[in-house]
Order: C-alpha cells, then structure tokens, then sequence
C-alpha cells in the first residue's frame, strides 16, 4: 500500500511559520497527485492545497492563498507545504494524500491514500 508520512506540525505564534513534509520511502512520489489537507476538531476535513504529479497546479484553498505554498523535492521524494503568516483558523491535523490521476483537486474523497498526520497548532 501507499504510505505517507507527515512531519514539521508543531505549536506557533500567530504570524509565524511552519513547513510541513509529505514522505515517502518504497514509492516515488512524483508519480502521485499530492493534496494536502487539514481537520479541525468536530470539522470536516477540507483541502488547502494541492500538486500534480506532473507538477501541475498548484491550486490553493482561498483561505490560505497567498500564504501557503505547496512544492516537491524529486531529489528527496518529498512534498512540503510552507505554511506563512499562521492565524488561529489554521490550527488542525494537517495531512497529505495521494492519488493517481492527473488532476489537481481540493477534495478529500478524491484520494485513497493517506497520512497519520501532524498537529498544528496556532496559539498566543
């Protein structure tokens, strides 16, 4: 099976930074479509960003554009998510997911295959 592995969540002040990694080791991620996702607690899960396997995209959520950027690393088969200017609103379970077609969606239905996730939290 296809297994991701999130790192990089942590607690931060409002303003700051975070980048967050997508790896995998017994596949190549570049042949995959990479979304990330967050989840609230007692929320849906929603999409924030994603890539295409070709490196098409990236298409962001309105709520984090300009402020988050998502990118692959082919080298060290990776995904990341740089995360900018946190507010609280942001605070959630971050995951990446991964699926096989060519396009770039938001949607969490859309992708089998799944991280455990890492916590980020935005707080005073």
């Amino acid at each position: 099976q296809v297994q991701l592995v999130e790192s990089g969540g942590g607690v931060v002040q409002p303003g700051g930074s975070l980048r967050l990694s997508c790896a995998a080791s017994r596949f190549t991620l570049d042949h995959y479509n990479i979304g990330w996702f967050r989840q609230a607690p007692g929320k849906d899960r929603e999409g924030v960003a994603c890539i295409s396997s070709k490196d098409g995209g990236p298409y962001y959520a309105d709520s984090v554009k300009g402020r988050f950027t998502i990118s692959r690393d082919h080298a060290e088969n990776a995904v990341y998510l740089q995360i900018d200017s946190l507010i609280p609103e942001d605070t959630g379970v971050y995951y990446c997911a991964a699926q096989e077609v060519l396009l770039c969606v938001l949607a969490p239905w859309r992708y089998p295959y799944w991280g455990q996730g890492t916590q980020v939290t935005v707080s005073a």
